[in-house]
């Protein structure tokens, strides 16, 4: 339980903060010198709900009586299935067929370079304890 406050407060903090950063950049890039309150609101806190989702969702990882394998396909659906409600319950996802194939392929080859990416780290580190106990 300790864990699960401690991401979702690193959720929150890190979607708050993507959310600051992103309004930010539209004003000074846009040229814009209002933003729309309600779409503010909304943007920021799809924002700060999409960064606990994922930070949260990454516990998966941590459950030991479950395979790699479990592991990844149960993060994946879960994190698949609530960001796109969430996307399009916001709007940053328009609800047509073309929109929705182009952003699953979006996410799924930002899915799997980010997952290779952790399994390639973390196998290397593996190799490298090993080795270092091999030298004992």
């Amino acid at each position: 339980m300790k864990t699960f406050l401690f991401r979702s407060m690193i959720g929150i903090f890190f979607g708050a903060f993507i959310a600051v950063l992103s309004t930010n950049a539209v004003v000074l890039f846009s040229g814009r010198e209002m933003l729309d309150g309600q779409l503010f609101l909304k943007n920021s806190l799809g924002s700060i709900a999409c960064g606990w989702l994922f930070s949260v969702s990454s516990l998966y990882f941590e459950i030991p009586n479950l395979r790699l394998s479990q592991q990844t396909a149960l993060h994946f659906m879960t994190a698949v299935i609530l960001y796109f409600l969430l996307a399009f319950g916001i709007g940053w996802i328009p609800f047509h067929l073309t929109s929705f194939l182009v952003a699953i392929v979006l996410f799924i080859t930002v899915y799997v370079v980010h997952w290779l990416s952790f399994y390639l780290y973390f196998k290397s580190q593996a190799k490298k304890l090993n080795e270092e106990l091999d030298l004992l």
